[in-house]
Formats: structure tokens, C-alpha cells, sequence
């Protein structure tokens, strides 16, 4: 005995404005009683302060209240029997209820410290004496066609350069005497289903260049009392260049493509914010980064230059 949740669309993407369709399939090896079948879609912001964020009392640690977003059941049968064999069971349930007055429909985000899911669930009691049958599925959530940017996107990109004066921390000696400057361009906003582009320049370098990275974060920022707890954690990093050294004043293309659940747009909340960056970071080919872990935070890495950027994503048409 089984029974499992099949969506319309393949991509499980939906949005407020629209309905969740599918089909409940049961099967079963004898026909079956059941209590009434019920279809419930909950939506809601998860939010976490983990240990280790950065000034937040001990106490505080643990998952806090969820926001809700949505939390509604339909009968879709009243009590009665299930044949032999394989049962399919049409449902189709609008997502936003104009008398709702709830969160507003956030898109669907799985972050380290936020994560805003969308579950459809289907419940079959069958009493006391026999096992209910169950089966949840997560559904994807984007923009409504109304909500997206109506202007386009900035054609304009942010220029920026990296040399020994724009880093906190000291770099090779060999770079400090001998010279290092990185020179380009980036776009700082971008729709989640385009990509990040760009150029840049390496102008000097007096020590080989090991790969230059183009790193994405995500930026989580949670309201705990009166406090703000921020952490901000890596997401992907594209290789621009893995080649070894490169070639002093060639232009080398910047391309990302964005990934999916693990960005969305922008978001400022009231209880949270969800933000993004960009990171151009230059690794240079030195003995002590093979001395060194490079996760120690406490080791300074004289062979890494980087710089960072806000990046604003958005849904757009």
C-alpha cells in the first residue's frame, strides 16, 4: 500500500496567483476504508541562530518562531473505499485567498540560517486499528508576473580593482616590492535567471598567478530581540581562470550562472533579510599556501587577494 503526490509540472514551480495541480496516486493490493482524504499546503520563513554567530548569548541559540505564509486543507473525498489496484485522484488548490492576511508569498529560499519552503501534503485516515496513509512533496514558489521588475535591468557595471592598498591583510612580500594590480568590471545587479558578467585585467603581478575565482555569498540576517545576528556563507565558486598563471593585460570574460533554491531575490524583511555578494578572489602560487590550511582563519593568507561587492538579485521578466 503506497500512496505518493504527483505535481502538474515537472519543475514544480508555481506562482501565488495560480493554482497547485496534480493527481493523488494510491495504490493498494486490496480495497481499503478509508475516513476522508485531505490535501493541506503549508508555507512558511524558518529561521535559526546557530552556535557560533558572531554575539548572540548562549540561551538564544535554536530555531525561532516561523513565520507563516500559508496553512490550508481541502477534503478532496469524503469517507468511503479505495479499489484494488492503482487510484488516481485529481486536486487542483489556489495558492493566495484574497480574505488570507498572512505573510506575503516570499519566493522559495534554502539558505544556512533562513529557509522558506512550500510543502503539499496529503493525509488518508483509516482509524484506530489501521495505519493512515501519507506523502508530502515540496513545490517551488516564484514572483507573480505583477510583482517582477517592470524596468529593465542597469546596463551599467561596477568597476572595480585589486591591489595590496585595497586589502585588509598584508600580501607576499615579493607582491608588496614588486607590484600586483587587477583591473575589471562586474555587473551588480542581475535577474535570477540570467548571469553575472563581466571583465577583468591582470595589469601586474610580480608572482604568478595560481586561479582567479569568482565567488557567490549569500548574506542572512535574522532579528533576535533587539539584536541583529548576521552570517554570511558561501554559496558557489566559478573558476575564471585555473589555467596558472595568466597573461598580463588580457581580458578575461566574468560568467556565472546563478544557481537555484539556494538564491532568490533580494529580500528585506521586517523579522529577516536575505541579501547577496560578489567576490573577485586572486590566488597567488606561493609555498605557504600548501603550509597552511586554508579554512584556518587564524592563519593570515598572504597569497590571496580578493575583492568584494554587494550584488542585488531580482526577478525580473
Amino acid at each position: 500500500m503506497a500512496v505518493e503526490l504527483k505535481l502538474s509540472r515537472s519543475n514544480r514551480i508555481y506562482r501565488p496567483s495560480e493554482a497547485l495541480e496534480g493527481k493523488i496516486v494510491i495504490k493498494t493490493q486490496s480495497s481499503i476504508y478509508h475516513y476522508g482524504i485531505r490535501l493541506t499546503v503549508k508555507g512558511s520563513v524558518n529561521l535559526q541562530v546557530r552556535g557560533g554567530s558572531a554575539g548572540v548569548v548562549e540561551s538564544f541559540y535554536g530555531v525561532i518562531k516561523p513565520i507563516p505564509i500559508v496553512n490550508r486543507t481541502i477534503e478532496i473525498k469524503s469517507s468511503g473505499k479505495i479499489g484494488l489496484g492503482t487510484t488516481e485522484i485529481p486536486f487542483s488548490m489556489n495558492l493566495r485567498q484574497k480574505d488570507e492576511n498572512l505573510e506575503r508569498f516570499y519566493e522559495t529560499f534554502h539558505g544556512a540560517n533562513i529557509s522558506i519552503q512550500y510543502l503539499v501534503s496529503v493525509d488518508i485516515p483509516r482509524g484506530y486499528l489501521h495505519k493512515s496513509l501519507s506523502a508530502t512533496t515540496e513545490f517551488i514558489v516564484e514572483s507573480d508576473k505583477a510583482d517582477l521588475l517592470q524596468r529593465p535591468l542597469s546596463p551599467e557595471m561596477v568597476i572595480f580593482y585589486i591591489t595590496q592598498d585595497t586589502q585588509r591583510h598584508p600580501l607576499l612580500h615579493e607582491l608588496k616590492s614588486g607590484g600586483f594590480r587587477v583591473t575589471g568590471k562586474i555587473s551588480t545587479q542581475c535577474s535570477l535567471s540570467g548571469t553575472i558578467s563581466g571583465e577583468l585585467t591582470v595589469e601586474a603581478s610580480a608572482v604568478p598567478i595560481q586561479a582567479i575565482d569568482i565567488q557567490l555569498f549569500r548574506v542572512e540576517s535574522i532579528l533576535l530581540g533587539e539584536k541583529i545576528v548576521t552570517e554570511t556563507s558561501l554559496i558557489q565558486t566559478t573558476q575564471a581562470s585555473d589555467d596558472g598563471d595568466v597573461c598580463r593585460y588580457l581580458t578575461l570574460p566574468i560568467y556565472v550562472i546563478l544557481p537555484r533554491l539556494v538564491t532568490c531575490p533580494t529580500t528585506l524583511a521586517g523579522p529577516f533579510s536575505i541579501e547577496f555578494k560578489v567576490a573577485i578572489v586572486i590566488s597567488f602560487q606561493s609555498e605557504l599556501s600548501k603550509l597552511h590550511k586554508k579554512s584556518d582563519p587564524k592563519i593570515p593568507r598572504l597569497w590571496m587577494a580578493m575583492e568584494t561587492l554587494p550584488l542585488e538579485l531580482v526577478r525580473a521578466k
